[in-house]
């Protein structure tokens, strides 16, 4: 297996680990305080949860990419993008463009262009209509760009918790929510005919619309 592989199945241990330890942090949607013991993955998971006021697990997609792109940084490599079901934690050394999949034709193709950077970046997404995430909104893609992957993962849940239509001025207030949460670099939401986004978000741009280029990597 390679160094990501290694990581992703050590982060995954960790965390079953715990939800073994104490069940309530699998189940629970608010936030959990973790024993002054616990692993710094799952600490590191619980605090994004805080300040998104939403449960642990609306981490987990974050945190492995994260963790694996860390490792990977660590052996020395520059350029490298884990997707967790979009969830994408990256290093870059060269640009690369992000699709972000919705089921509405409106927003189909569009991307965000990702330029280098020396640390590493984080852009995940919660919807309603796309995946197997718990959202209790209506966004077709919540988006939030952090250097934290994990808490990236946190605000893009609870952003799509937040977007219950698209009027202009409940996703206005959405947006200013997500962004008053420090760590938080920008956030985006797509959502019926409406596009709105808030901070430093990179540029939108025209990538296609091919389902056969969605990244799958699956792990039994």
């Amino acid at each position: 297996m390679s160094l990501a592989d290694n990581s992703i199945f050590d982060t995954r241990e960790v965390v079953e680990r715990f939800i073994a330890f104490d069940h309530l942090f699998q189940d629970t949607l608010e936030p959990y305080h973790e024993p002054d013991d616990a692993h710094p993955i799952i600490k590191h998971m619980c605090d994004a949860a805080r300040k998104a006021n939403v449960g642990p697990m609306a981490t987990v997609a974050g945190v492995v990419a994260e963790e694996a792109v860390k490792a990977m940084m660590q052996a020395g490599a520059r350029q490298a993008v884990v997707d967790n079901g979009g969830d994408i934690a990256m290093l870059l050394s060269e640009p690369i463009d992000v699709g972000i999949f919705t089921l509405n034709s409106r927003f189909a193709g569009l991307g965000l262009h990702c330029i280098p950077s020396p640390e590493i970046q984080g852009i995940c997404t919660s919807s309603k209509t796309v995946g197997p995430s718990l959202s209790f909104g209506v966004a077709d893609a919540a988006t939030v760009v952090s250097r934290d992957v994990t808490l990236a993962d946190a605000c893009a849940t609870r952003l799509g918790n937040l977007i219950t239509s698209d009027d202009e001025e409940m996703v206005r207030k959405a947006l200013d929510d997500i962004m008053n949460i420090e760590g938080v670099d920008g956030a985006l939401v797509m959502v019926g005919e409406r596009l709105a986004f808030k901070g430093s978000v990179p540029k939108l741009v025209r990538i296609g619309d091919s389902k056969e280029s969605v990244a799958r990597r699956e792990f039994g």
